[in-house]
């Protein structure tokens, strides 16, 4: 369906006719669909910065610069502080738990966990309670670059704070909560 929506874009909805035939009827009704909504999609097309999409990504990605500039003085990466930030400190966490924790798929967090670990900032352990996981510990060390990420984190949402309005972030919060519980619930696909 999407090269025919593509084919019907690039060929402009007078040019279905190939389709009609009666073979090729429900084609033929599809092209002229596709090609109308191409049209529309034209007519309302938006500029990249006109999007919400455009401005959570490259928001993130400032913030994910600075906060790696930041890990960088301590000989980390911001990866590596959030994950730290995610383990329980008094009873570890199920690796397991952690990529769905920090929407990170599970080979990039495999491959954060052995570099930390072979740094000595965490520790793996059986988990007692379920012979098939096992547990992520901070070890000492960990404790320490934890604190370094903390507050890390804390002095960019302090700056934040006293730059915006308690009530633009109370606004920001709900519209970016809004946007994740519509994602969750509806599983939104973009609709061509």
């Amino acid at each position: 369906m999407g090269s025919l929506l593509e084919s019907a874009a690039i060929l402009g909805l007078g040019d279905c006719h190939f389709f009609n035939n009666s073979f090729d009827l429900g084609n033929y009704y599809a092209c002229i669909i596709f090609s109308i909504l191409a049209q529309l999609q034209k007519q309302q097309s938006l500029k990249p910065e006109e999007t919400v999409d455009f401005h959570i990504k490259r928001t993130w990605q400032s913030i994910a610069k600075m906060y790696n500039e930041v890990a960088a003085g301590y000989g980390a990466t911001m990866a590596t502080g959030y994950v730290l930030l995610n383990i329980d400190k008094e009873t570890g966490t199920p690796s397991t738990a952690l990529g769905p924790k920090m929407g990170m798929e599970a080979t990039s967090l495999s491959r954060i966990l052995k570099s930390m670990q072979e740094k000595g900032l965490i520790e793996r352990r059986p988990n007692p309670n379920d012979g098939r996981s096992v547990l992520v510990f901070l070890t000492p060390f960990g404790i320490e670059k934890r604190k370094d990420a903390k507050a890390a984190v804390i002095n960019f949402n302090q700056q934040v704070a006293e730059r915006f309005p308690e009530a633009d972030l109370a606004t920001f919060f709900r519209v970016i909560m809004g946007i994740e519980e519509m994602l969750q619930e509806h599983k939104m696909q973009p609709k061509i």
